[in-house]
């Protein structure tokens, strides 16, 4: 049951990313710039998150002496958090958001990668195999063999420089101060966030800031990028382990599918759908097989 409970957290934490993509293109096509986006969406997250821990006084350390340094360590790597969204909202406006989604989503097979480096054994092939299958199934659900948008190469670079800082969050979801709450380590994560987006946009944030901008998409892009997936990864992906976790995240490929059919109206076919349900499956496989006890299995 535990695993299962990491499996939902990480699930929700990574639909939660599914829906930005959508109301911040719609967001750029009335005009908001993108580091006003990125500075209220990490800004009001970080508040909102000081302040749950703030009268929330059991999310304290249960050690009786804490030093800054889990704290610090926590912040640095929040960094890749703030540089995941960065990187991401600015791929979308050179590339289609099904595009985006999947250069975002290559964080797959790099949690796989990154766990088989600083883990002393092997990955489990289950979780390698099931990392393909996911591609594949990533692949078909954002129909990207019918799209004939030219691709320009701005957006493919700061597409796999938002997966590679979004590795590294998970990363960070997964092994870094373990020994604070759940709470606690979200709250340093999107901190350190919110100085990488002021490091990225410096100046230009006075520059085009907008109190309307700011109002209007700064409180649904904090819930649904800086509060609920932090909190949830957090809590998630200790329990998931990190290549399960990467695997699992794929489900913000379907949430962005249907986020885009319900609120944008694009047409989802056939291969669309198969692809959804081959990524769902392919989760259901994954953590069925994990959970087998220790035998001949079918990849053997």
């Amino acid at each position: 049951m535990q695993k299962v409970k990491g499996i939902v957290l990480v699930a929700v934490g990574a639909s939660s990313y599914g829906v930005l993509a959508t109301f911040v293109e719609i967001a750029h096509n009335n005009g908001a710039y993108t580091g006003v986006l990125t500075f209220a969406q990490f800004l009001i997250g970080a508040l909102v998150l000081t302040a749950i821990c703030a009268f929330k006084t059991q999310d304290e350390p249960n050690n009786d002496i804490i030093t800054p340094y889990p704290r610090l360590q926590l912040m640095a790597f929040g960094l890749s958090l703030g540089l995941t969204s960065t990187f991401y909202y600015i791929s979308i406006q050179y590339v289609p958001v099904s595009i985006a989604v999947i250069l975002l989503m290559q964080a797959i097979w790099m949690g796989i990668v990154l766990e088989s480096i600083i883990e002393p054994q092997w990955v489990d092939k289950t979780k390698i195999i099931g990392g393909g299958i996911v591609i594949i199934g990533t692949l078909m659900a954002t129909d990207v063999f019918n799209d004939t948008v030219q691709l320009n190469i701005t957006g493919i670079t700061f597409g796999l420089m938002a997966a590679v800082s979004y590795t590294v969050t998970m990363y960070a979801s997964n092994n870094v101060a373990l020994n604070l709450p759940s709470l606690s380590r979200s709250k340093y994560l999107v901190w350190g966030g919110f100085m990488a987006i002021i490091g990225y946009w410096n100046i230009s944030i006075i520059d085009y800031f907008s109190w309307g901008d700011f109002a209007k998409w700064g409180i649904f892009l904090a819930v649904f990028g800086t509060i609920l997936p932090p909190i949830l990864f957090t809590r998630g992906f200790p329990i998931t382990g990190m290549a399960l976790g990467s695997i699992v995240s794929a489900l913000e490929i379907p949430v962005s599918v249907l986020a885009a059919l319900l609120i944008l109206g694009e047409h989802v076919n056939f291969i669309q759908w198969t692809g959804i349900i081959v990524i769902l499956v392919a989760v259901y496989i994954i953590d069925a097989r994990l959970k087998k006890p220790a035998g001949r299995t079918l990849f053997e």
